[in-house]
Formats: C-alpha cells, structure tokens, sequence
C-alpha cells in the first residue's frame, strides 16, 4: 500500500487548530463511550517541536471492548481507516484520516486508564516542560526521517528507546512496547 514520506517539518503554529477543528466531530462520534475530551497528543501538540505534519488525537473510552465495534463503525462510515493488523490492537483502535498517502491525523483510542495512555500523555507532558529534551528529540527524529525516509514503522520504531528512557527518567513505569511490523 502506498503510504506518505517520513517528513519531519519545522513546529507549525497552525497544529492546534488542526486538532481543535476535528475534535467535536470525533467528540460526537465517540460520545457514547468517552470519558473525558479528546485530546492532542504527539509530536504536534507539542509548541516548537518539530514533527510529521500528522495530528495525533486521543480518545479516551470507559470500555474498550463495549466501544471497539459501535466505535469502528461510526469512525469508518465518515472516513477514518482503521489497522486491522495493528499489533496493539489489544489495547487500542488505530485510525488514520483521510488515506494512507494524504493523512492529517491519527486517532488512538485507548480505555481510561489504560497504561499505554498514560504514556502518551506523560511523555508529551514532559516534552512540553523541558526545552532542552524537546531539542534532543528533534535531532533525533530529523536524522531517523533521512534513515528511514519511506519506511513510517521502522521509523516510530526507532523512536522507542528514547521515549522509553525519557519515561523512566521522569519515574514512569513504562508499558511494553509493541513493535510495528517493518
């Protein structure tokens, strides 16, 4: 399947609105099942870091399961591609809107509570509140995106370990990681 290029881009303050112009439709899909507002999450969410221009979203749902088949419906009838093969589907539905090779954003939905939710939002807390770390991530996306320019899972992959470092570094018990088939 044809997919985008791992392109890392200079921050854009337009991001926020990015996120904020689909968050009431994913709100009112997701209504049903969420526990609290969507929100931003990643690399984008972050001011003045650089990043794919791809919103990450998170949903969060008091019930994984009772959410999974209503959820997946509601979101594909309006556009969103789910990852059937997604290896962490256990613990999450993954979404990409609108196609592989023109996406804008990304959409994790995670139950309350779930650790790996946690995670996300601890580490872009973190990279919110330290420059410095925000900096050593930058550099380190930038040169992952010119080793794996067309390849996004080995690229996310790659990531891992410094996500997982910065995590415990803040005394973060850090979930297992699921890597992404490359």
């Amino acid at each position: 399947m044809a997919d985008q290029p791992v392109e890392v881009v200079s921050y854009d303050p337009a991001w926020p609105e990015r996120f904020a112009d689909m968050q009431p439709a994913v709100e009112q899909l997701l209504e049903p099942w969420l526990t609290s507002p969507v929100e931003h999450i990643g690399s984008t969410s972050v001011p003045g870091l650089a990043a794919k221009p791809v919103i990450d979203m998170l949903a969060l749902v008091s019930s994984l399961d009772e959410a999974r088949g209503p959820a997946l419906s509601a979101l594909t009838a309006v556009g969103w591609l789910d990852w059937p093969d997604d290896p962490a589907s256990y613990y999450r539905l993954w979404f990409l809107y609108p196609t592989p090779e023109t996406r804008t954003h990304h959409l994790h939905v995670l139950e309350r509570g779930e650790p790996h939710a946690r995670a996300l939002l601890a580490f872009r807390d973190v990279l919110r509140s330290d420059a410095a770390l925000r900096q050593e991530y930058a550099d380190l996306k930038q040169r992952l995106s010119r080793e794996h320019p067309d390849n996004r899972n080995a690229y996310t992959n790659a990531k891992g370990d410094f996500v997982d470092r910065v995590l415990r570094d803040t005394g973060f018990d850090v979930p297992g990681r699921d890597l992404l088939p490359e």
